[in-house]
């Protein structure tokens, strides 16, 4: 036989005979390899069915299923001394008290501390704020039955974000006792609250908490990203079910004193949020439902509810034309009425009572102030004051006028509110800008725009006690503008009357034969008003610093005393 063939036939059989003894260890290495993977894929599915039950049952306040998937609650009725023991009876009462401890976590996020102006829709019931805590709440806060049960919550739903394997968990069943291994899952759960009007708060992205005259920002969440970590292969040891979610670690005690007690379980990740997941409402995601919620809070009855909703859907479009429009005219309104407490007239009168309130405002604003700067935190109070709506007013008619500068009421009492809140150069700027803006074939705005100016600059003077400032000058001179082109009795009223108490600051008071010219004038208009009263004209002409340049003259004496109220 052929040298190069014998030696082919050998090795040929040499291959075959290896081939041979390496089927089977092949056929074994295939058949171990998926059921390998085929048990890890089991494994994360068991941890994640269990994530969302466990989830879903506190959302809906299922107190039984959540006690079964709760790692601590089940340890803690676990008494038997073994692993191979019968599992522990369990009854409802026992899973109240895991209940009870579950949701204790719950109650600060639920302590409501929106008081006064900032007071959020919902404005009675639960409202769940993370505030500065956020990234150390327990993740049942962000599901809890407040949030979950739709109505009267928002309602919610869960999302698989991620999940992966961790390393094993380990605990002790008894003191002493083996440490025990189970496999351990972080099973990411993303939480979608349904509605903006209701949903969980917490501060914008980069607030600070400097001191308490800032507000801080608050931000309704939209979804946020949960934690759990979820232990299976359970049973074994004794545990009823063979999975379970570790929420809260289990309580223990040290075994002698001065020892560490045992971390029961020992993991290396914790149930918890992620707070840079979260996502927040804004002004793009249900504008219709915004602008329906805008409406109806202008029927609410009470204030209170009023500003919560009206807040509520500010924090998520801060720029909502409806609701700055609402806001801004109620709290206007409340200034006016606040205004109508101190003065304690009866005007009967729409456009006569406006007047009325705000020149009282008008007059405080450059006096005392106490009203209009003591806050109800500042003084203790257990009600909003003056200043409170004030300061809330003033930034809503300030973005009011940005969005919308063709509303020229929302810029009047924009222009009005710095005056009363003492910001002397936009209060004159506001103006000026207003009578610039009004052309001349408007003649009524634009004599009240003038008017309004005047004030403005008489409020500068008489704050800073300047009594030679020639701003005085320019307002007895707006006043007059006004004067020229107005056509209602009540705006020429208006005008002659600020050209009177402008002279005030004027050397030498001006020309005192002028000034009662002017009041002469002003009581003729006055009394053109429908539902004019001499009640609110002796109001006027006893405006204290006014009053007190007409005591020292017996030139005005005629006019003071036909304004004297009859005896009897």
């Amino acid at each position: 036989m052929n040298r190069n063939l014998l030696f082919g036939i050998l090795l040929l059989s040499v291959l075959l005979t290896a081939f041979e003894m390496t089927l089977p260890e092949l056929a074994t290495a295939v058949s171990k390899s998926p059921q390998k993977g085929t048990r890890n894929r089991t494994t994360h599915n068991v941890a994640i069915d269990t994530a969302l039950q466990y989830a879903n049952a506190i959302a809906n306040g299922d107190k039984i299923t959540t006690g079964q998937l709760d790692f601590a609650c089940q340890y803690n009725l676990l008494t038997v001394p073994s692993a191979s023991r019968p599992n522990p009876r369990t009854t409802d009462a026992s899973y109240e008290g895991c209940w009870q401890e579950l949701t204790a976590g719950h109650a600060p996020v639920l302590k409501r501390s929106d008081i006064g102006m900032n007071i959020l829709w919902p404005s009675t019931g639960p409202l769940a704020f993370y505030g500065d805590e956020l990234a150390r709440t327990q993740a049942s806060a962000f599901v809890m039955d407040a949030l979950g049960i739709s109505p009267p919550g928002t309602g919610l739903h869960l999302t698989v974000a991620n999940s992966r394997s961790i390393p094993n968990g380990s605990f002790r069943l008894k003191p002493n006792g083996k440490v025990l291994s189970v496999p351990t899952t972080q099973v990411d759960l993303t939480v979608h609250y349904h509605d903006p009007l209701s949903s969980p708060v917490t501060y914008g992205p980069g607030t600070v908490h400097w001191t308490n005259t800032i507000k801080r920002e608050r931000r309704a969440i939209k979804s946020i990203i949960t934690r759990w970590v979820v232990f299976t292969g359970l049973k074994k040891y004794g545990f009823p079910q063979d999975s379970s979610v570790l929420h809260l670690p289990v309580s223990t005690k040290p075994e002698a004193p001065e020892t560490v007690a045992d971390r029961v379980p020992f993991t290396t990740e914790t149930s918890r949020a992620l707070p840079d997941s979260i996502v927040w409402w804004g002004p793009d995601d249900q504008p219709g439902m915004l602008t329906a919620a805008a409406a109806r809070a202008a029927d609410f009855p009470e204030l209170r509810d009023r500003l919560a909703m009206l807040n509520r859907i500010l924090i998520i479009n801060p720029n909502q034309v409806d609701a700055l429009t609402v806001l801004t005219r109620n709290l206007y309104a409340v200034l006016l009425r606040e205004a109508a407490k101190g003065h304690h007239l009866t005007v009967k009168d729409p456009a006569l009572s406006l007047t009325v309130n705000e020149f009282y405002w008008n007059i405080y604003a450059a006096a005392g102030r106490l009203d209009l700067a003591n806050t109800m935190e500042m003084g203790g109070f257990s009600q909003p004051t003056a200043a409170d709506f004030l300061y809330r007013l003033l930034p809503a008619l300030e973005t009011l006028a940005k969005t919308r500068p063709e509303q020229l009421d929302s810029r009047f009492r924009l222009g009005i509110v710095y005056r009363w809140n003492n910001d002397q150069i936009p209060m004159i700027e506001t103006f000026e800008a207003l009578v610039k803006d009004i052309p001349p074939d408007r003649p009524t705005p634009r004599a009240e725009a003038l008017v309004q100016l005047a004030w403005s600059r008489i409020n500068k003077v008489a704050w800073n006690r300047r009594l030679h400032d020639p701003n005085s000058v320019r307002a007895y001179e707006d006043a007059h503008a006004s004067s020229a082109i107005a056509e209602l009795p009540i705006d020429k009223f208006l005008a002659e009357y600020t050209m009177a108490y402008s002279m005030i600051f004027m050397p030498n008071y001006g020309d005192k034969r002028q000034m009662l010219q002017h009041l002469t004038e002003a009581k003729r208009w006055f009394d053109e008003i429908p539902g004019k009263d001499d009640e609110v004209w002796r109001y006027f002409l006893h405006s204290e610093l006014l009053k007190a340049v007409l005591d020292a003259d017996p030139m005005f004496q005629p006019i003071l005393a036909a304004a004297q109220q009859p005896k009897g």
